[in-house]
């Protein structure tokens, strides 16, 4: 099924300019498969440039302002958005999202500009990842880490268990909290298949003591877990929101003296790195992510090599 498309006013764009914007927002639902977050993330996006093309120009924008926008024009955007404090990242982001309306508005010939293709946005360094320490990222999902916890015992349990899908097997949050009962790794059972990012399914292999773990958490839920319904549920019984485990996380990084840098994601890129660094081979590693382009995978590399010459500089004599 389509991802359903957000319900957002397009104003103050004219009628033909605001039909557009919500039928481009349909295509990336219905044939693009795109998630929510992200089409939230395009909508706000198209309303921010048509604010501003509205005051720029002085009138609403129409598709017939779309063709006649000028390199000025996006300048000017890029500019104002500057002034707000928009970091290049997320300005990279907005402009690949304009990018892309343009395109569309262009194979279904309603409008067509080389204002957005004429301007080279400055490129980003890529940040690397921050792994754990692989004793610290054994500690996060151990549940002994949790002892003295006043939360009930299957909440901890539950906690632990997901930590340890995003550690033992590279999870996102998000596709950790997806899986089904019906679908859990356990009675030895060891792949999963989840559902990642553009709605791509992919399997991967779930070790004996996360499988243990995640057994222990149906042992002691107090609620019946319906076989289509979430395996991870919260206290009253619903789906279980990552909020829940970002905070879960955030204790237990204060228990064990970790940075801010630990949080639920930091497990995944441990994963990653921590079997680099036992001899993973990229493509394996690219698959078990679940990384559309071995170029994401790669930047793994990095960080490993920069890991090694920080032990190199702290151990060797001559490095000093």
């Amino acid at each position: 099924m389509p991802e359903p498309v957000p319900s957002l006013a397009f104003a103050p764009a004219a009628a033909d300019l605001a039909e557009a914007a919500q039928a481009f927002l349909a295509y990336l639902g219905a044939e693009r498969r795109c998630s929510p977050h992200t089409l939230d993330s395009y909508a706000r996006d198209l309303r921010q440039c048509i604010a501003f093309l509205s005051t720029h120009l002085g009138v609403a924008p129409s598709l017939a302002t779309i063709d006649a926008l000028s390199p000025s024009d996006v300048r000017a955007f890029l500019s104002a958005r500057r002034a707000a404090n928009v970091g290049s990242r997320s300005l990279l982001r907005q402009m690949s999202a304009l990018r892309a309306f343009i395109r569309y508005l262009e194979r279904n010939k309603l409008a067509k500009t080389e204002a957005f293709a004429a301007l080279r946005t400055a490129k980003v360094a890529r940040r690397l990842p921050k792994p754990l320490p692989a004793a610290s990222a054994r500690a996060l999902v151990d549940p002994q880490s949790r002892a003295g916890d006043p939360r009930p015992g299957w909440v901890l349990a539950r906690d632990a268990a997901v930590l340890a899908l995003l550690y033992g097997a590279g999870l996102r949050i998000s596709e950790a909290l997806a899986i089904t009962r019906k679908d859990a790794p356990v009675g030895g059972c060891d792949v999963l298949t989840v559902l990642g990012k553009g709605r791509k399914s992919r399997s991967v292999p779930v070790i004996a003591p996360v499988q243990r773990q995640i057994e222990a958490y149906l042992a002691l839920c107090p609620y019946p877990l319906p076989p289509h319904g979430p395996l991870f549920i919260g206290v009253k019984g619903g789906p279980l929101s990552p909020r829940i485990i970002q905070l879960a996380m955030q204790q237990l990084r204060g228990a064990l003296g970790l940075p801010e840098t630990a949080s639920p994601h930091a497990l995944r890129h441990s994963f990653a790195t921590h079997l680099l660094g036992r001899g993973g081979d990229l493509r394996t590693i690219q698959e078990l992510l679940g990384h559309a382009s071995l170029s994401t995978t790669q930047i793994y590399t990095s960080v490993d090599s920069t890991r090694l010459l920080e032990a190199y500089r702290a151990a060797h004599p001559r490095a000093q």
